[in-house]
């Protein structure tokens, strides 16, 4: 069902509003996987099976739309499209699959994830092909600054964001069980540097599509990312406290939080 610009513009402001009162609760109530998986939050499944059904309905959502819209062929809506596919893609058939070790994630967590993911394609979707200005996303769109500057933002955060994914995943050799500090890449500056990754990327988005809802999904990743790094932080602090010392790590943005 497609909503009319008054009820999209409603969404959009409850999912505004929504992301502030997350980000607060995120500072006292720590969402509870990876290395803040808690029992309190109820059955877990494998890691593995909650990032897929978490992620695949976004990239499965934005696909109905691009099926059915008028606009499907046209180019410039197709890059956007594309481009964000890409993301979703390696994060619901390919990041999985890499994940090491046997954690788990809770059910809860996961269908949290399921609808803000399900919510932002539709926004995404709808905003892209079908509410979007007719005469905003023509191919004279691609050599505007915006997409350019935009483009190259989200390339670079994608970069950062997977190089991350990479360290994490690599800090132990088989058979070893110890706990490490990382160390490389943005890891030199900051303890999420996937995070940091995600939101520049994101910020990308939001620039080369110069809209309300790429914006709007910037703030949700802040507001989801930006309290969980404190948790890690802490949680990197307590446990390498001597060699944490000896370097300026901020949490996410580097030299700055």
């Amino acid at each position: 069902m497609l909503l009319d610009v008054e009820q999209f513009n409603c969404l959009l402001a409850i999912m505004a509003s929504t992301a502030v009162c997350v980000f607060v609760a995120l500072y006292f109530i720590e969402a509870g996987y990876g290395k803040m998986i808690s029992p309190k939050w109820g059955p877990a499944i494998p890691n593995k099976i909650a990032w897929i059904l978490m992620e695949s309905p976004v990239f499965i959502v934005m696909l109905i739309f691009w099926l059915s819209s008028p606009r499907q062929w046209e180019i410039t809506p197709l890059i956007l499209f594309l481009l964000f596919q890409f993301h979703y893609f390696q994060r619901s058939f390919i990041f999985p699959f890499l994940l090491k070790g046997k954690s788990k994630m809770p059910i809860a967590i996961m269908l949290m994830g399921v609808l803000f993911n399900t919510i932002n394609g539709y926004m995404q979707g709808e905003w892209i092909f079908y509410l979007s200005p007719a005469d905003m996303y023509t191919t004279a769109w691609l050599t505007t600054p915006q997409f350019i500057i935009g483009t190259i933002i989200f390339f670079v955060g994608m970069g950062i964001n997977w190089n991350s994914d990479h360290v994490i995943r690599n800090l132990r050799k088989p058979g070893d069980t110890n706990h490490y500090l990382p160390k490389k890449g943005m890891y030199k500056y900051v303890t999420s540097a996937n995070y940091f990754g995600e939101i520049v990327e994101w910020t990308g988005f939001a620039i080369l599509t110069w809209s309300l809802p790429g914006l709007l999904f910037v703030i949700w990743t802040m507001a989801n990312l930006v309290p969980r790094s404190n948790s890690i932080y802490k949680r990197y602090k307590n446990e390498f406290e001597e060699e944490f010392n000896q370097r300026s790590l901020k949490r996410v943005f580097p030299y700055i939080y």
